[in-house]
């Protein structure tokens, strides 16, 4: 499982012209999910997107998590994060699973996210043609891999 997360002043999703989730300040997270992940990497990812220490204090350091900011989650399904670039200009998506995987591991995502945070969780649409609006906090934008633990 794959994540890119974006600490944002505001984020929303909108699928043919409505909006389908919009936040105001915390995270915005586009997720990958390959046909390798576990229940058990879904809880490591959730938790640490829900204790990264990104958002500024009373110092201006980057020392308080998504609750100490009441913060919201936007969480978006993001395939083309497992894109394999190594051979020509067209990316492969081979590592990507498959709807029948990655959909309900998506919406289990959301659940736990929503379970650890005691709020709502703003999605996208899983499969559509999202565009997505953000203002980009910082920038702070932070990648992570539940393949490379120890490097995150």
């Amino acid at each position: 499982m794959r994540a890119v997360l974006q600490r944002v002043t505001r984020a929303s999703c909108t699928v043919d012209g409505e909006i389908t989730g919009e936040i105001a300040a915390g995270f915005l997270v586009l997720l990958g999910i390959e046909d390798a992940d576990t229940a058990e990497d879904l809880q490591w990812l959730a938790n640490k997107i829900t204790g990264m220490r990104v958002f500024g204090d009373e110092n201006g350091l980057m020392n308080k998590a998504l609750a100490d900011v009441n913060g919201d989650i936007l969480l978006i399904s993001q395939f083309t994060l497992f894109a394999q670039t190594k051979k020509g200009n067209r990316p492969s998506f081979l590592r990507a699973a498959k709807p029948d995987k990655a959909i309900p591991m998506y919406e289990q995502m959301v659940q736990t996210l929503e379970t650890l945070t005691g709020k709502k969780v703003a999605t996208g649409i899983f499969g559509a043609d999202m565009k997505i609006n953000l203002l980009n906090d910082g920038p702070v934008t932070i990648v992570m891999d539940t393949k490379d633990r120890d490097n995150h």
